[in-house]
């Protein structure tokens, strides 16, 4: 089974201390060495105004982890396992690669939709062209009658 690319973005209560945070952070770090997953990134984005409010909550302590996995049971069981979690409000789990794939077969269908198109000409050899182009004739401005 391929691996797989992975962002865990949770959000604690504002009022949570330091060593709770770190626990959550050793308990995924932990689940994860267990399943074979490794987490190649974990970002403190600090406290943070929420959007509207999670859990009576105006405010949160954002963490962001880059999970690389070829397990996908391991992301279910860090979900559960946050999920029962009370100092975590919210979580969202991202599957990267999936995106990263479709961004590359986007761009090769560009590049070889691209390589089809004929060229166009460039600007100083297009306006040489028209200026060749014989001006078309003027019709006589009629007289008045008088």
């Amino acid at each position: 089974m391929e691996e797989r690319l992975y962002d865990l973005i949770f959000i604690a209560r504002p009022a949570t201390p330091e060593d709770e945070i770190k626990k959550v952070l050793t308990g995924i770090e932990h689940t994860c060495a267990e399943k074979g997953g490794k987490i190649e990134k974990t970002e403190h984005w600090g406290t943070r105004k929420l959007a509207y409010r999670v859990a009576k909550h105006r405010e949160g302590i954002y963490v962001y982890q880059q999970i690389r996995t070829s397990h996908s049971d391991l992301i279910a069981e860090l979900e559960r396992r946050l999920r029962v979690q009370d100092v975590i409000i919210k979580y969202l789990t991202v599957r990267l690669d999936e995106d990263l794939k479709r961004q590359k077969k986007l761009q090769h269908k560009r590049e070889v939709r691209a390589a089809r198109r004929p060229r166009r000409a460039t600007a100083p050899a297009a306006a040489a062209a028209q200026a060749q182009a014989p001006a078309p004739a003027a019709a006589p401005e009629p007289t008045p009658a008088g």
